[in-house]
């Protein structure tokens, strides 16, 4: 199962790479918007908190709000979308890629939740509403690989902090 942090590192990364490499127009890519990928990557695992503040005050939570449930599913990044296509509309372009950074990373959490094993147990409800069907790889369980996503982490911070440095000497500013 990805730890919190690397939906975080993974979102931001990509995210930085996109800004750095792609995005001709950086006013709407700001490191704000990056730090933002990192904050809407955990907003799928936001059922965690609230189940553990509903089962404080002994409240059930119903099926769809539990962990892999709604938030873990496509539909849950299109009501980011939409907004943005609104504001894209009304030429709100630095709003408008915040949603679309959301929709992003919402996606690539649960990318990363179905081919590694996060989320449901039984997997991603990719056609929710109109199918509760899940699906998973879980592709760690085949190779015997738990333990990777303890490594996953380390891996992608010492690979964005050598590109950095190369890209942005950042050793200067130590």
């Amino acid at each position: 199962m990805p730890l919190a942090v690397t939906h975080v590192l993974t979102s931001v990364v990509l995210i930085g790479l996109w800004r750095d490499y792609v995005v001709k127009h950086k006013k709407y890519f700001t490191l704000h918007t990056v730090f933002l990928a990192g904050f809407f990557a955990l907003l799928p695992d936001i059922d965690v908190p609230l189940r553990m503040i509903t089962e404080f005050f002994g409240v059930g939570v119903p099926g769809l709000l539990q962990h892999g449930g709604i938030t873990h599913t496509p539909f849950f990044a299109v009501l980011f979308l939409i907004p943005a296509v609104i504001l894209w509309k009304k030429k709100k372009k630095k709003q408008a890629t915040y949603f679309y950074v959301a929709v992003f990373a919402i996606i690539l959490h649960i990318l990363f939740d179905y081919i590694l094993g996060g989320g449901a147990y039984e997997g991603i409800m990719w056609l929710f509403p109109f199918s509760l069907q899940a699906w998973k790889l879980h592709i760690l369980n085949y190779f015997g690989a738990k333990d990777l996503p303890m490594a996953l982490d380390a891996i992608i911070l010492l690979g964005w902090l050598w590109h950095e440095e190369v890209k942005h000497k950042i050793s200067d500013f130590v």
